[in-house]
């Protein structure tokens, strides 16, 4: 268990991440910044560097069709960022401090073209490198496997442990099953050993509705995934809990509505059945849980829908997508939350402008009223950055780590 906690912390502690050598000037520029905002000081431009970490998302085209789905509403748009693009983004983004792309969200990204291009490019240059995948195209992820290094990782979205949930869940084109997944996920260990491999459950249970629709429950089916994982050669399983994006206001929330006996009863069930998922892994394979998950168990979703109002996380990690960037994950394709257009990032003139709609947006959005419903994954390090700038402590003292994890 010791090694499982060790790893929860290294991709959870954020604040830990924006201490690491790389990355701790401009933790430094941006306390210093704001510092003296909050002093009355003279209006100072935001610090000229890039995101450490960014969420691509190379295509809006995706095979499935999960009803649980946050990012449904923007899917097969027809739109995906071209090979040249991405270039121009890297090739400007670098310079200035990128350290780690997540591929991911908004569409199916081994559906892209140039996927294999895509992710040589990225390795070519240097960068950390995350790949989420709803596994139905794995052979594209199997001729780039050798590339991928040390810390580098792919993690799936299969969410159940048996053939009708798995089905239930994703509503999957072509007729592809649970096991059509896990076998050639199981043969990609083989091809790079150093590869993190993960097998991604949002937790669903009985009552959780879309547009009318009830979803699967898949509660109990925790432990057989852990089970399958160390069956199919995976590392770890990553649980988090299920997240609906409200229609009226596009955001993103977790136990919205539900009343505080229901709430305590999903929490013992999750919890019980979470402890069996730890006793199945045993040694094989860690189980992480997402900070929004532990939350939950602990009681504390309300203290995590509490935010500051400024986004300090809106500097260090924004997401690019074919629809634009935009300045948090949670609110992938909202207009409010849109900093730029997908070329934003393609050229310096182009950087420089949308380095200055991130100003404004650190400066104008609310995130205590317009994030008050999400459990973010940032409340804590948004609320240590909050409290630090605020503070006398002296950004000199700040401890620094060294490098290890650019994901954010």
């Amino acid at each position: 268990m010791k090694e499982t906690k060790q790893l929860k912390q290294r991709e959870h502690d954020f604040a830990a991440k924006l201490k690491q050598a790389s990355v701790i000037e401009r933790l430094k520029a941006y306390i210093d910044h704001r510092r003296k905002q909050v002093e009355g000081q003279e209006p100072t431009e935001l610090p000229l560097f890039s995101p450490v970490s960014i969420n691509l998302d190379l295509t809006s085209a995706c095979n499935f069709a999960c009803p649980h789905c946050v990012d449904a509403a923007i899917l097969n748009s027809g739109e995906a960022l071209t090979l040249d693009t991405i270039d121009g983004i890297l090739n400007t983004l670098i310079p200035e401090g990128l350290l780690s792309i997540i591929i991911l969200g908004g569409g199916e990204p081994t559906l892209h073209k140039d996927f294999e291009k895509v992710v040589t490019l990225i390795k070519q240059k240097g960068l950390q490198l995350g790949i989420v995948t709803n596994g139905s195209c794995l052979e594209r992820v199997y001729r780039v496997a050798e590339i991928l290094e040390k810390h580098d990782w792919v993690r799936l979205s299969i969410d159940a442990a048996r053939q009708d949930t798995f089905e239930s869940m994703h509503r999957p084109k072509g007729g592809l099953t649970l096991k059509d997944v896990l076998e050639p996920a199981a043969r990609l260990k083989g091809v790079n050993p150093s590869i993190s491999l993960g097998y991604s459950f949002v937790i669903v249970w009985d009552g959780i509705s879309v547009n009318g629709h009830p979803l699967t429950s898949n509660l109990d089916e925790m432990a057989e995934a852990v089970q399958l994982a160390a069956a199919y050669n995976f590392d770890y399983v990553s649980f988090k809990p299920c997240l609906l994006r409200l229609p009226e206001s596009e955001k993103e929330t977790l136990l919205h509505g539900v009343k505080k006996e229901a709430e305590n009863r999903i929490r013992q069930i999750i919890e019980r059945n979470l402890e069996e998922a730890k006793k199945a892994g045993g040694d094989t394979v860690k189980v992480l849980e997402s900070v929004n998950l532990r939350a939950l168990l602990e009681n504390r979703i309300d203290a995590l829908k509490h935010q500051p109002n400024m986004c300090h996380m809106q500097f260090f990690r924004t997401v690019l997508s074919p629809a634009g960037i935009f300045h948090c994950p949670a609110f992938r394709g909202v207009e409010k939350a849109k900093i730029g257009t997908k070329a934003g990032y393609s050229s310096e003139a182009a950087f420089l402008e949308t380095q200055q709609r991130l100003s404004e947006s650190i400066n104008t959005f609310d995130a205590a009223s317009e994030c008050c419903d999400i459990g973010c994954f940032y409340h804590h390090v948004n609320w240590w950055l909050e409290n630090f700038i605020r503070s006398v402590e002296s950004i000199d003292e700040i401890e620094t780590i060294l490098d290890d994890n650019f994901f954010l």
